[in-house]
């Protein structure tokens, strides 16, 4: 039986990560056995860049935070090398960073599962997730999307005033020179 300090400080542990899996967007467990410390180092500052935590976790503090978040279909995940991964404001970018992190490493490093919103999601929605370009990207491609038919417009009225003669762009006249 461990003694009252131990136990006081495991329970302060599990408070601070079931709270951590009340706020997180989304998280991913992820199975990191056989990776080296400089790859290691590597993924952790890959991660801080995207403004996501990273830890290991023992599986018997994790398992009681999972259960006490109510996502109990994790409890078999839990098993062996265990690392989480949660972000607060970007759900895509736990599991994006680290499947590509694991595609570097092919072998040592796997995905074991994840969650979004306190729903446990199976492995393959976790790697559809990581297919999700990062949010800058995706901004781009929306207002390049709204953007192409006001540029087509544009340069069909272009081609349309070119073609009667009119010169593509009228010279600015230069105002009178004031004395």
């Amino acid at each position: 039986m461990p003694n009252a300090k131990v136990l006081s400080e495991k329970q302060a542990i599990v408070a601070d990560l079931t709270h951590k899996l009340q706020n997180a967007a989304a998280g991913v467990l992820v199975d990191y056995k056989g990776i080296t410390v400089a790859e290691d180092t590597a993924l952790r500052a890959e991660l801080r860049k995207n403004n996501v935590e990273y830890a290991v976790v023992k599986n018997t503090l994790l398992q009681f935070a999972v259960n006490n978040c109510g996502m109990n279909e994790l409890d078999d995940l839990l098993n062996g090398a265990t690392a989480l991964a949660i972000c607060h404001d970007d759900p895509v970018a736990p599991a994006r960073v680290v499947n590509d992190f694991a595609k570097k490493i092919d072998g040592h490093f796997e995905i074991k599962g994840g969650f979004m919103d306190g729903k446990p999601m199976p492995l393959d929605e976790v790697m559809a997730l990581a297919a999700i370009p990062p949010l800058p990207i995706l901004q781009a491609q929306v207002l390049g999307t709204m953007l192409a038919p006001i540029s087509g417009l544009a340069c069909v009225l272009k081609q349309i005033a070119e073609k009667q003669g009119a010169p593509a762009e009228a010279p600015a006249e230069e105002a009178p020179a004031a004395e």
